[in-house]
């Protein structure tokens, strides 16, 4: 029961008309044009689900509730893996999202898992976007804190910032994170100066 009220707060309420068309069966087309047309809907309706669980996760954790994020996440991850097929790259952003969400209500072992899933996908892609790789890195860097391994997590977001700097530039706001982080990191270590000169940065 408590799943379930979870499940409905976070993301089924805001996308349970959709699921209808979605899950019943596929009426008979009496065209290749008029099948065409109905997969194409099929196909957006999905992926306008996924940028609603995608955002639904994302407005949980950024508001201090990741546990509420999960079950976004986890819808989000379901229909990516529908629309781009579960060894596309384009599934990356909903693991990342989960392990975001996971490593942020405490469950470490399991955003590892979705972690290890995301860098297993970039590895396998190298054309994969530095912007992809740089929230990959990050969310290593976040889960490694978590765990208390810091100079794992100073590599991390150390590879966040680079690529970040790739992605975006050198000032944009995408790169603040990881030097916020990381200042982090150097507070918890006890080196305010190097922490103060991070906070200046951000």
């Amino acid at each position: 029961v408590d799943h379930q009220e979870a499940d409905w707060v976070s993301i089924h309420e805001r996308i349970c008309q959709l699921l209808i068309p979605i899950h019943t069966s596929s009426p008979f087309f009496s065209s290749e044009k008029e099948r065409k047309h109905g997969m194409e809907q099929l196909l957006n309706r999905q992926k306008y689900i996924i940028d609603v669980a995608q955002s639904t996760a994302q407005k949980f954790i950024l508001g201090g509730e990741p546990g509420k994020a999960i079950p976004a996440g986890l819808q989000a991850l379901r229909f990516s893996v529908r629309v781009h097929g579960a060894s596309s790259v384009d599934v990356v952003p909903a693991y990342l999202l989960l392990a975001e969400a996971c490593t942020g209500a405490g469950c470490l072992t399991q955003a590892a898992t979705y972690l290890s899933q995301a860098q297993w996908l970039v590895l396998k892609a190298p054309s994969c976007s530095p912007a992809v790789q740089h929230k990959l890195h990050q969310d290593l860097g976040l889960l490694c804190a978590a765990q208390g391994d810091l100079e794992q997590s100073l590599y991390h977001l150390a590879n966040d910032i680079y690529l970040a700097t790739c992605a975006f530039g050198a000032g944009a706001i995408q790169t603040a994170g990881g030097y916020f982080h990381m200042a982090k990191i150097f507070l918890r270590q006890n080196k305010t100066d190097v922490a103060n000169s991070l906070f200046a940065e951000v």
